[in-house]
């Protein structure tokens, strides 16, 4: 069944002898191009017609070139000036434009360059002297572009690489009946007017049962249009905040630059862990140094040392605090957590924190790590929180993230006590991909932040990993290669 419009354009293609173009059919159909356009996709799927396609390229000139056509050419330029040394010149070259300039006339042999008293001095010989009256190839190339005529290719060729024309691509059409579509227009075309919807006026005295309704081909191709959204790494940040203010946590946030003291020392993290080498930290090397509160030095000192006033021994070395004071780029968010924990009351308390931010290590790259990527840390600060409470918010957050196929082991962390790690399972990959780690902070951790021994539940994965799998990442750096294409297809992050 044919609709009206491809019905106007078959008999408009057999009366033009059954080829044409799509803008004369639109010229004698009287039907925008872009109708018939549609029109000649549906005509060509039923094999009525077929459309053929060929790139052509013509030459424009560019800025440079229509300045050039204006003003002349710099050698040009450059000769007359030669010619008229008393006269001031009408067009002046730039230092960059004399330099080519000289390079093209000498090339030319139309001057000859002599050094005196480390000057250069110039004139022209009589190729040059000739040169100043007569039209060069590039110049009537010029000339015959602005015309639109075509030029020989390799004088082409020249003024490309002079940036002086630039290829414009343009898409030629051409449409032909097929043997069915001639049978068809032989047949004779009838045409009759369609509606494409229906009126209340139509309904109530029944006069749509004498009019042709349009057709519809659900099936067919449209174009595809892509929404405005947000970068697919925020929507999933959003996500991820979303979740946890629903689970009545308050964000925290902080420097991304820090002092080894919150990075590392306030975690009970010695000085000489392997964690804290050039290996993985990114040190800073100017400023180097920044200022630490004196009073929780000594007690982080003290806790580091001996163990303080609790029943620890601590790591049993000497502690640096000019090592505390170095500046780096926090390697991970827990040094928000710490700095949260420094700063709360008892009368804050039970309280719960998170934070989504960027952190820095010095890893290699591969399809499952970056050296710079997000994460998410959080802290519950409650008397009664315990282990299970622990594994019941990394499970509910996972389970919002898409994930259900979890695994905790049991770990080792110098600041959390018992301590674990979390694995979720990537099918395209077909293995276990560790994905955070979390504990209770040891008391070496919160004596010397909050004052006394609380239980506080700690955690942070890296989220990039978390994503991967709802986006179909086979390689986590896709996250940042900016692929639009890629972006635009990607769905919008939604969660249960």
């Amino acid at each position: 069944m044919l609709s009206k419009q491809e019905k106007i354009i078959l008999k408009v293609l057999g009366e033009l002898g059954g080829e044409s173009t799509p803008s004369e059919i639109a010229k004698f159909s009287e039907l925008p191009e872009v109708a018939v356009m549609r029109s000649l996709l549906y005509l060509s799927s039923k094999n009525l017609a077929t459309v053929e396609e060929k790139k052509i390229s013509n030459l424009i000139l560019t800025k440079e070139g229509k300045k050039s056509l204006t003003n002349g050419l710099i050698e040009k330029i450059f000769i007359k000036s030669i010619k008229d040394k008393n006269k001031p010149n009408e067009v002046e070259l730039s230092e960059e434009e004399r330099k080519i300039a000289i390079g093209i006339a000498r090339r030319n042999a139309w001057i000859s360059i002599e050094k005196t008293n480390d000057s250069l001095s110039f004139s022209l010989t009589d190729k040059g002297k000739s040169a100043l009256y007569e039209k060069t190839p590039e110049e009537t190339a010029l000339e015959e572009i602005s015309n639109e005529k075509k030029v020989n290719e390799n004088i082409a060729n020249t003024l490309l690489k002079r940036n002086l024309v630039e290829k414009k691509f343009d898409t030629v059409r051409k449409v032909y009946l097929t043997e069915l579509g001639k049978m068809e227009v032989s047949k004779g075309i009838e045409i009759t007017d369609e509606i494409s919807e229906l009126t209340p006026e139509m309904l109530k005295n029944q006069s749509w049962r004498n009019l042709t309704l349009k057709k519809f081909d659900v099936s067919a191709d449209v174009k595809v249009l892509f929404p405005s959204k947000k970068h697919f790494v925020n929507q999933a940040i959003d996500y991820i905040r979303k979740i946890w203010l629903e689970m009545g946590f308050k964000e925290m946030t902080g420097p991304m630059i820090d002092t080894s003291f919150w990075v590392f020392d306030a975690l009970f993290q010695p000085q000489d862990h392997p964690a804290r080498d050039m290996q993985d930290t990114f040190f800073i090397e100017s400023p180097r140094f920044g200022q630490i509160d004196p009073e929780l030095s000594k007690k982080v000192c003290a806790m580091h040392e001996n163990g303080g006033d609790i029943n620890s021994r601590g790591w049993g070395y000497t502690w640096d605090e000019r090592i505390g004071q170095e500046y780096v780029l926090r390697t991970h968010t827990t040094s928000l957590s710490v700095r949260t924990l420094s700063t709360l009351k008892q009368e804050d308390l039970p309280a719960k924190f998170f934070s989504v931010g960027k952190v820095f290590r010095n890893e290699k790259l591969d399809w499952k790590h970056l050296f710079e990527f997000y994460q998410t840390d959080g802290i519950v600060v409650d008397e009664d929180a315990n282990f299970k409470h622990l594994l019941g918010y990394l499970k509910r957050f996972l389970n919002k993230m898409g994930h259900t196929k979890i695994r905790f082991r049991p770990a080792y962390f110098p600041y959390t006590e018992p301590s674990i790690e979390v694995d979720i399972y990537n099918k395209d990959k077909g293995e276990w991909i560790e994905l955070l780690g979390a504990g209770i902070f040891r008391p070496e951790v919160v004596v010397p932040l909050l004052g006394e021994d609380i239980p506080v539940l700690a955690w942070g994965p890296g989220f990039g990993r978390i994503i991967m799998e709802y986006y179909g990442l086979k390689d986590i750096r896709q996250k940042y290669t900016n692929d639009l294409d890629m972006m635009k297809k990607l769905p919008i992050w939604v969660k249960g």
